[in-house]
């Protein structure tokens, strides 16, 4: 089994087994309060990191159904689109598959005041490709430490990079599957892949806590989110993404521009309109 080396892991990274999935609000009234004042944080975030030309990395990964994209489309729903950019990340293409599985993520990185979004990530090296053999087992074992290497570089770039995991268990996925199956709008999201993969469900389990132990650093850990509840979980996994953005981040508008102010006023008179 690879041993990691050269990498400030996280002494007690998290363990599926540690999630509380009975976690959920009280009420939709709460959820929406939450939900709406975390938006607004995001936005200023969003704000911030393109004035001063930051950059951000947001990796999320979970089981089939487990609630990211729903995650995802609230945590951009107030955002400007020219901030950020969602990437659903499939099978890789014929091209793809005669380059370094890193390749179509290297291109893909943010440009300055930019938010890149995975929606699914590299870590598909350590996951789907390990257990379902699309890797082998030296290069999966590998992986680790290439994709450690692959962040750090980028964290001492400046480059901030947020890792979550939604976590659901197995009979909430099976729900859901059904759910998608009587729902004419969201049929197209449930394939028999989907129903084969919960046969492996255990050894997902392993390679995901793999993941965690050999991958978690001090300053890159994994967040896990309890995702049964899709409102609970929504609201974990905002919290998650804007306190770590928001950390160490200067958050004030930037000042409004003298000659700029004169300009508009000057159009303004021309028009006739008070400013």
């Amino acid at each position: 089994m690879f041993t990691p080396s050269k990498i400030r892991l996280e002494p007690t990274p998290p363990s599926l087994s540690e999630v509380d999935l009975s976690q959920c609000f009280v009420s939709k009234k709460h959820y929406k309060k939450a939900l709406k004042h975390l938006q607004k944080r995001m936005l200023a975030v969003q704000q911030a990191y393109y004035h001063q030309g930051l950059r951000a990395i947001i990796c999320v990964e979970g089981w089939d159904a487990s609630g990211k994209g729903g995650a995802i489309r609230r945590l951009t729903e107030w955002l400007d689109p020219r901030g950020y950019t969602v990437f659903p990340i499939a099978a890789p293409t014929e091209s793809e598959q005669g380059k370094h599985y890193l390749y179509r993520f290297q291109s893909r990185l943010p440009a300055s005041g930019n938010i890149a979004i995975f929606d699914r990530s590299y870590y598909g090296r350590v996951l789907v490709e390990r257990i379902e053999q699309f890797a082998t087992e030296q290069e999966w074992q590998r992986a680790y430490q290439e994709i450690n290497e692959f962040e750090r570089m980028l964290s001492d770039d400046g480059v901030r990079i947020i890792k979550l995991f939604v976590h659901i268990d197995k009979q909430e996925q099976l729900t859901r599957f059904a759910a998608r199956l009587s729902n004419p709008k969201k049929r197209w999201k449930l394939t028999d892949e989907d129903i084969r993969n919960r046969e492996k469900w255990s050894e997902y389990e392993v390679a995901i806590n793999d993941m965690f132990a050999y991958t978690s650093e001090v300053d890159r850990p994994w967040t896990l989110i309890a995702g049964n509840y899709k409102w609970f979980a929504r609201v974990q996994f905002l919290t998650a993404v804007v306190e770590r953005l928001e950390k160490d981040v200067d958050l004030t508008l930037p000042p409004i521009d003298p000659a700029l102010v004169k300009l508009v006023n000057e159009e303004l008179n021309k028009t006739g309109e008070k400013p």
